[in-house]
């Protein structure tokens, strides 16, 4: 008891030494007259209070996007709007943050209260999740286009997404109760039939925008091989029938055609049909790696907004002019 009541002091008096430094605009000079102790040791309760999660600090730097190639995207393959983050060295979680920023901020510029959202799932989307703060109640139907990925990738897992998405907007969700990926057609077939997945399924034509994430097949960028879903024998297949990318787990090439592949046979998720009569379909996607999936997706019409970063749309559309 002693333990947990000296541990809870210790809590408070890193509290209140951060507050003093951030807040009230204190030195550590003053704040360690204050309080009693020597200055270095202000200075190391100070990174204390950080490593604990006492102290969070966010950045809010301007998000600056290259209308250059925005407006060469747009007019090269005829998109609604493009949104292209500055050329800046970046780490890959910062690129990460950033990409969901600026999907944020145009997810927020096609939606409007009692619309219906398709999500999907990925790093990029739950990064946009992430960033994505309503100024005001924004009641939405928020419908889930993919089965569920299970426990190993909560942090983006479609019904997560959806949840969250729920929370931040006062809205409603419509929930795929499947798994993403079932190992016979016979359960497929089965889960197709469900009232509640029919239900949610026929709700996927309806949305006024749907946001979506752009998988690669290549190895090294693949979410799906990388978390364990895919073995490198079914990835190698899908590369080998000529897929570049996914949409909700729909391969295509990199005409942007889809192509024929058992494993579409065994997934529970949105396919084109579905998703071209939404008016605004929203893909996040940037980095290393990317460009040939973006392109097959621009290219097929899977996306007609996209936010991406300069490096990987340069890549775009010089690969666009070479194949």
């Amino acid at each position: 008891m002693t333990g947990s009541r000296q541990t809870n002091e210790r809590m408070d008096l890193l509290a209140d030494v951060a507050e003093m430094y951030f807040l009230d605009g204190k030195n550590q000079a003053q704040i360690a007259k204050k309080v009693g102790v020597t200055r270095s040791m202000v200075s190391r309760m100070l990174t204390d209070a950080r490593r604990l999660g006492i102290v969070e600090i966010n950045i809010n730097r301007r998000l600056e996007s290259d209308r250059a190639l925005e407006n060469e995207l747009t007019r090269r393959f005829k998109l609604q709007r493009a949104f292209v983050l500055t050329e800046r060295e970046r780490t890959n979680e910062r690129l990460l943050r950033d990409l969901g920023r600026a999907g944020a901020y145009m997810l927020t510029k096609f939606l409007a209260p009692n619309e219906i959202l398709g999500l999907a799932w990925g790093t990029a989307i739950a990064a946009t999740v992430e960033a994505l703060e309503p100024e005001r109640p924004l009641p939405l139907k928020v419908v889930q286009l993919v089965g569920a990925l299970g426990a190993r990738s909560k942090e983006y897992d479609p019904n997560a997404l959806v949840q969250r998405v729920v929370q931040k907007t006062g809205g409603e969700g419509f929930y795929l109760n499947a798994p993403f990926f079932v190992q016979d057609q016979e359960t497929v077939r089965a889960l197709l039939a469900s009232s509640s997945l029919r239900e949610t399924f026929a709700m996927v034509p309806k949305c006024d925008v749907v946001l979506l994430g752009i998988g690669s097949t290549d190895p090294k960028y693949s979410s799906y091989y990388r978390a364990g879903y895919v073995t490198l024998q079914v990835l190698n297949s899908l590369r080998k029938a000529g897929a570049v990318g996914d949409v909700c787990g729909r391969h295509f090439d990199l005409s942007g055609n889809s192509v024929d592949v058992e494993f579409h046979r065994y997934i529970v998720g949105a396919d084109k049909e579905a998703l071209m009569p939404v008016p605004i379909r929203l893909a996040v996607a940037g980095g290393v790696g990317k460009a040939r999936p973006i392109l097959g997706a621009l290219r097929g019409k899977w996306a007609n907004v996209l936010v991406t970063d300069s490096y990987a749309a340069h890549q775009v559309l010089e690969l666009d002019e070479q194949v």
